[in-house]
């Protein structure tokens, strides 16, 4: 029940024992549950008009350093040593190109760690500071440093037109201080699975303002601020529900995964299985590790919703909405109809971190880089530079295809239905075709698999990208929507473009 690699805490190893769990997991649980009893704290005892923002930084990051140091043991120095480096850099070089090389500090020494794992513990799922199995402490670490660099990089040195709305709310126009910098970067609620948050988000939570942004109405007096009376409302009921979700997910993560192990993957019986099991085995293997995720997720996002974190208004209904912060929206990313829609709905934090400091800022190849970006956050199993070159592809595929075809069907209710069951049944399977190898990890495990199911869905990305655009003509908003959903079909067909045809004829 223990790993040698693993330097946490063996105070609770009798009751991994006990359990059948391992005590890295447990420590885990204890420590996420305590967190979740603390995070009150902020709300109640030390609640912005009781206590002053340096003690609240201070008790986030005291506690943070505790938790970090019962979970990680001597590796917890880690947790101080990265944001350290990074804050040298911020403090000592021009904010003109000091963006840069906080990037580059960040991700060598996150690099560094995670090649040390793999030397020395390859392909375990134990929890170290990396946190291999989730989004662990210092990969988001490294999402904070980097997206402070970034903001404050914008609010010193570009001039406030240049910025994008994004980049212009986020800005940041004076150096924090050491306290904030530190509490910022380790303070326990987002610290062991995230989210990461931004540096001004969470300075808005410090000082009392997150509330003041989204008021009953949407708006608030600024010049009156002093006078203008904002509810508070609750987080318990949507804590209690986020926790008992989480716990559901654990169990079903527990009690399912046994029943689909990933390692049967690499057995010669399932190469030689039919095409259709495969499918259907790896998308029961992807979706059973995702229920780990989730669990690490829910409960991370009630423990900053219990600290007052994630507010974010009220719904057509009038109830209070806690998912500012959230990383995970099951329901989207299990049942989105498309590509985009169930990659935006995973890991959100980390998708507003690559937003932030990738796509908003290239100009050429934004998703190429972007997905680099992500896989060497991730570490370098072959299997996750597998999984984003295969989300790259399928990706400008997907979207290749929505531009191309989506307004033949969308002026017909039923044909509508029946695309969106199509593109929602698709996207599955597409997840799982190019998932599983960030579960396998190892390179040719993963690559022997795809030549035994042909490389089928590869095909299909390569014909919707070279193929689909030269021979379909791309829709127009309204065009024969009068049509009926066969008569839609048949005009899509008579609009269809000889092979010859300039590929830019089809393309904004």
């Amino acid at each position: 029940m223990t790993n040698s690699y693993y330097e946490g805490s063996k105070m609770f190893l009798w009751l991994a024992n006990l359990t059948g769990i391992n005590v890295d997991q447990v420590n885990f649980l204890i420590s996420q549950f305590v967190a979740l009893a603390l995070a009150s704290l902020f709300r109640t005892v030390l609640h912005p008009s009781k206590t002053n923002s340096a003690t609240r930084h201070g008790f986030g990051l005291i506690v943070g350093l505790i938790i970090g140091y019962f979970c990680f043991g001597t590796q917890a120095i880690h947790l101080a040593g990265l944001p350290a480096l990074c804050y040298i850099v911020i403090r000592t070089q021009s904010p003109e190109i000091m963006q840069r090389m906080v990037l580059a500090v960040a991700l060598l020494y996150l690099s560094a760690i995670h090649l040390h794992r793999q030397m020395y513990d390859y392909g375990s799922y134990s929890l170290d500071v990396t946190g291999l199995s989730i989004s662990g402490p210092l990969m988001v670490i490294t999402q904070k440093v980097t997206s402070l660099a970034f903001n404050i990089h914008d609010g010193l040195t570009r001039k406030e037109v240049d910025l994008s709305k994004n980049q212009k709310y986020y800005a940041v126009r004076r150096m924090p201080t050491a306290l904030e910098y530190f509490s910022y970067a380790l303070n326990f609620p987002a610290l062991m699975a995230g989210p990461a948050i931004f540096y001004r988000d969470y300075m808005d939570f410090i000082d009392g303002k997150s509330f003041m942004t989204v008021t009953s109405n949407g708006t608030i007096d600024k010049k009156n601020q002093d006078k203008t009376v904002v509810i508070e409302p609750s987080p318990i009921k949507v804590c209690f529900q986020k926790a008992i979700l989480s716990l559901i997910c654990a169990f079903i993560y527990i009690k399912f995964t046994p029943m689909f192990p990933i390692a049967s993957l690499k057995d010669d019986d399932f190469e030689n299985k039919s095409l259709t099991y495969k499918f259907v085995y790896l998308h029961m293997v992807t979706m059973l590790v995702r229920f780990k995720y989730y669990f690490a997720w829910l409960l991370s996002d009630a423990i900053c919703n219990n600290a007052g974190l994630g507010f974010n208004g009220y719904d057509e209904h009038g109830a209070f909405k806690w998912n500012r912060f959230s990383n995970i929206n099951i329901l989207k990313f299990e049942f989105g109809s498309n590509l985009r829609e169930s990659i935006e709905a995973w890991n959100m934090g980390t998708n507003k971190w690559l937003r932030m400091v990738v796509y908003e800022r290239v100009q050429n190849y934004p998703i190429v880089l972007t997905y680099a970006l992500s896989a060497l956050w991730h570490g370098f199993y072959p299997g996750y530079y597998l999984t984003f070159a295969n989300g790259a592809i399928f990706t400008i595929a997907a979207r290749t295809m929505r531009r191309t075809v989506r307004d033949y069907f969308t002026g017909n209710a039923e044909l509508k239905l029946i695309y969106d069951i199509a593109t929602c049944i698709l996207t599955r399977l597409v997840m799982a075709y190019i998932t599983f190898t960030f579960v396998l990890l190892d390179f040719w495990p993963s690559v022997r698999l795809y030549l035994h199911m042909h490389l089928c869905l590869h095909i299909v990305a390569v014909i919707a990208i070279l193929i689909v655009p030269r021979v379909i003509r791309r829709a127009v908003p309204g065009d024969s929507s009068q049509l009926s959903a066969k008569g839609r079909i048949a005009h899509a067909l008579r609009k269809a473009s000889p092979l010859t045809n300039s590929v830019s004829n089809h393309h904004d």
